[in-house]
């Protein structure tokens, strides 16, 4: 089985760029993506067992892994919410599926969002790791739009080696990430 396109991308072109941008010297302290956590919270999972096992079948096509099911840790009257139940599911890619993850999303899906101008630079957390919310899955083309019942978003995090958010942007931007300005 041959290397993720983006893995190759990141050895011959991220790689050289980064040391010359950020002047590191040492190739291995030289920031990488560790992993990619998708996270979707499903509101109807409390009425609606069904509800859930939609969502984990949609978010298995578009990691391309099985996810686990999140469960509240308190109860929250407000939402019907208690402790124990299940709310959402969640996946965390590493390695191959990660790449691979990331290159479905930032050629293929992104492009698909309506009115697209580019994802804000603001979803850092000071420690390089990016974060960032998908209104719709249905921008994966692995989703066919017929076969859904309801819209649903998720939240993206990218969790890099980066020390602060200048290397994460940097990073990222080098994967041609489209941040706006």
């Amino acid at each position: 089985m041959s290397e993720p396109r983006l893995k190759t991308h990141y050895k011959e072109v991220v790689v050289p760029k980064l040391t010359t941008d950020l002047g590191i010297q040492n190739p291995m302290a030289i920031p990488k993506i560790s992993k990619v956590v998708l996270n979707m919270g499903v509101s109807g999972a409390v009425t609606d067992r069904k509800v859930l096992t939609q969502a984990m079948e949609e978010m298995t096509l578009i990691a391309g892994q099985k996810p686990v099911e999140t469960i509240a840790r308190k109860s929250e009257a407000g939402f019907k919410i208690r402790d124990g139940m299940k709310i959402g599911c969640k996946v965390t890619l590493r390695g191959t599926r990660m790449y691979e993850f990331l290159d479905r999303l930032i050629t293929m899906a992104m492009p698909r969002i309506r009115d697209f101008r580019g994802v804000s630079s603001k979803g850092f957390d000071g420690k390089g790791n990016y974060s960032f919310g998908i209104t719709e899955q249905i921008i994966f083309p692995e989703i066919e739009y017929d076969k859904i019942d309801t819209i649903r978003g998720m939240n993206v995090v990218i969790v890099t080696t980066a020390q602060n958010n200048e290397e994460g942007q940097a990073l990222l931007a080098a994967f041609e990430m489209p941040f706006t300005s």
